[in-house]
This record gives C-alpha cells, sequence and structure tokens, in this order.
C-alpha cells in the first residue's frame, strides 16, 4: 500500500489519490510511505527512483555500509523498527530513501511507530519544513516509542521481582517465562538503538544542511545513550531474578531430595530388624518367645522412630 503526503506550513497532509495517477501523485508528494506494496507498486518506485528497490534480504542486512550509503538515488538509511505481534517483541527493517524533495519509506510489515506519526500529523503535533526534517522527525519519534517500550518492560520486572522475592505461591517456570520474554524484549529495543546509533551518525555525516538539525540529532543521540545504560540496568536485573528463581527451585529439589534421604534413613532400620527375623535358621532363640512377634513390630516401630526423633532434635526436619 502506498501512502502520500505532502508539507505544507510545516504541517504533514496526506494527499487523497481518488482521481489522482501515480505520476501526478510522485511530484506533489513530499513522503511517499510504502508499506507492503505489491508488485505493481514495487514498479511504480523503481521508475521513480531509477534504480533497483531494496530486496527484505537487502535490509535486513548488518554491515553498517549495506544499512547506511549514498548513491544517485538519494541518502539510504536502513533503520531497525521495533514491533510487537502476539505478545512477543519483533524487529522490523525500513528502507528509508531521502532525495532533496521527498522522502520515501518501504517496509515489508505496519508499524507502531508509523501509525503514531500519521495520528500526531493530523492532530498538527509535528510541525517539519523538509523531507530531511521529516527522517529526523521519524528517528526522535522512534526513540521515544522505544523510551516508552522500555518504562513498560521496567514495570512488568518489578512485577516480576515481587513474584521472586516475595510471593511464594506463584509457580516458579512461569516467572522463568516472564523472564525470557523480558530478556528477549529488552536485547531487541538495545539492538534497535544501537542501529539507530548508526542512523544517527551517519545523518551527522551526510545529510544535507546537517547544521539546522544536529542540535536535534546530537539531543536524539544522547537519548539514545541514556537508554542504552538503562537497557544494561535492565540486563542485569533480568540475570539478578534469573539467578535467584534458579536458586528458589535449588531449594525446593533439595527440600524434595532431603525427604527422600530421610525416609531411606527411616525406614533402614526396620528393614534390618525385619531381614534378621526373616531368616530361617534352627538356633534363633526369639523363634521360641510367646511374644517374639510383637515384640519384633516393637522394636522395628521404635527402631523407626528414634531416627526421626533424632533429626527432629537437631532440626534437620
Amino acid at each position: 500500500m502506498l501512502r502520500f503526503f505532502k508539507i505544507t506550513n510545516g504541517l504533514i497532509k496526506e494527499i487523497k489519490k481518488e482521481d489522482e495517477n501515480f505520476a501526478t501523485l510522485q511530484k506533489e508528494a513530499n513522503w511517499i510511505d510504502a508499506a507492503e506494496p505489491d508488485d505493481e507498486e514495487r514498479l511504480q518506485l523503481k521508475a521513480l527512483l531509477r534504480t533497483d528497490l531494496p530486496e527484505s534480504d537487502d535490509v535486513e542486512e548488518i554491515e553498517a555500509s549495506a544499512r547506511c550509503f549514498v548513491d544517485q538515488a538519494g541518502i539510504h538509511v536502513h533503520s531497525l523498527f521495533l514491533n510487537q505481534t502476539e505478545g512477543r517483541h519483533k524487529t522490523s527493517t525500513v528502507a528509508c530513501i531521502l532525495q532533496q524533495d521527498r522522502l520515501i519509506t518501504i517496509r515489508e510489515t505496519e508499524l507502531a511507530d508509523f501509525r503514531l506519526l500519521r495520528m500526531r500529523a493530523r492532530r498538527g503535533h509535528i510541525l517539519v519544513d523538509s523531507p530531511a526534517h521529516l527522517l529526523v522527525t521519524l528517528l526522535e519519534n522512534k526513540v521515544e516509542n522505544h523510551a516508552d517500550t522500555l518504562e513498560d518492560s521496567h514495570r512488568q520486572l518489578e512485577d516480576v521481582s515481587h513474584l521472586v522475592l516475595e510471593d511464594d505461591e506463584t509457580e516458579l517456570d512461569t516467572i522463568i517465562e516472564k523472564l525470557a520474554r523480558l530478556e528477549d524484549s529488552n536485547g531487541k529495543i538495545r539492538l534497535c538503538l544501537m542501529d539507530t546509533q548508526r542512523n544517527i551518525s551517519f545523518l551527522l555525516r551526510h545529510l544535507p544542511n546537517r547544521q539546522d538539525y544536529s542540535e536535534t540529532l546530537r539531543e536524539v543521540m544522547r537519548d539514545v545513550e541514556t537508554l542504552m545504560s538503562h537497557t544494561t540496568f535492565l540486563f542485569d536485573k533480568i540475570n539478578f531474578l534469573m539467578d535467584s528463581t534458579q536458586g528458589f527451585i535449588n531449594i525446593e529439589q533439595n527440600k524434595i531430595i532431603k525427604i527422600f534421604s530421610i525416609a531411606s534413613v527411616v525406614f533402614l532400620p526396620p528393614t534390618l530388624v525385619a531381614s534378621i527375623y526373616g531368616m530361617n535358621f534352627k538356633l534363633m532363640p526369639e523363634l521360641g518367645f510367646d511374644f517374639g512377634y510383637p515384640a519384633a513390630l516393637g522394636l522395628m516401630v521404635f527402631s523407626a522412630f528414634a531416627p526421626y526423633w533424632y533429626f527432629k532434635h537437631r532440626g534437620w526436619l
């Protein structure tokens, strides 16, 4: 799907395309947003750029030279965005191509960052004066959204911390699953922030009229560095809670093993008594006792109770 936007008096206005053809729309548009474009739309964009569009495999490459470069089509910035589906965070790369009078964004999935940007633009909360300024604003909003996601992760981690350290009724395997999800989300957020650092460094070197946006980019860079420190803190806390949970699991397992160990020790003396009086030798004086059978039973009960009493007295139970 292609969306066309025009910058008018600092505001981003979406161009209605019912009665317009692509040639007219692309001339008027300062921002072309291609979300999951089909083959026909890709051909139209290819004709506009006069070069091949980046494929999915191209935008996912991790080399810095493959993610940020300049060619005849314009300034290319492949930026990693965070996306949440089915309760899990995933990453998706957006190919941004900045030309003199237009910005083109190509992505293979719908992203919350773009929905939020369009909503803010409709309400007049975003002011831009050029496609380059729009690209900077897009990265700025991306970092803000990552900050919100980190705050949400921090709140979830506080809840899990309460379950681990104060709540004795929560299943420990459930806690481990929650910690694993938080660790995965935190890792993806950190990956997106690292990618944003590279994007900003590249734009500070190659963006036209970069002195107009350098202060904004440096401020966003400082925010990214702060958020990176926060992800490190979350990693440390997640690892601490994971170690604590595993420690509690070991304690529970030791308690079970302790019960089996004590049970085997308690029943060992009665078993010894029973095995002795289960022998079939002729010369066994107790075989002639009238009360030999109840005496043997009493001896077995006493031999079982004695070690139990001893362990209880020592505080081992």
